[in-house]
């Protein structure tokens, strides 16, 4: 089992986007590239640390998860969403959309 929890985790707790900011947040999404892909070994800590530094480089990153069965993705996005801090901002299939305001120097504005 793994028990990674990044600095911004530790820092903040969950984050609760509006429904406007969660569109918002989809729209903005829907052009970038998956930029971490979850084989079928599941998680590591190396994935985790990576992810941390995407989310904490760019707030918004996607994911591809290659668990076929929709419950093993469900399951592997939410866990991969709280142990981060990050939000899913959506899910489609095996694509994973989350988001993590930069406490420091945020990049996104989102709106109200």
């Amino acid at each position: 089992m793994i028990t990674c929890a990044p600095r911004a985790a530790r820092q903040t707790s969950a984050m609760s986007l509006t429904r406007t900011q969660l569109r918002y947040l989809r729209g903005l999404a829907h052009d970038l590239k998956p930029v971490i892909l979850v084989g079928a070994k599941g998680l590591s800590e190396n994935l985790l640390a990576e992810l941390d530094g995407a989310l904490e480089h760019h707030e918004l990153v996607k994911l591809r998860i290659a668990a076929e069965e929709r419950e093993a993705r469900d399951a592997l996005a939410l866990d991969i969403a709280s142990r981060v801090g990050a939000e899913t901002v959506q899910r489609i299939g095996h694509t994973l959309s989350l988001f993590r305001r930069n406490a420091e120097k945020p990049r996104i504005a989102l709106p109200r």
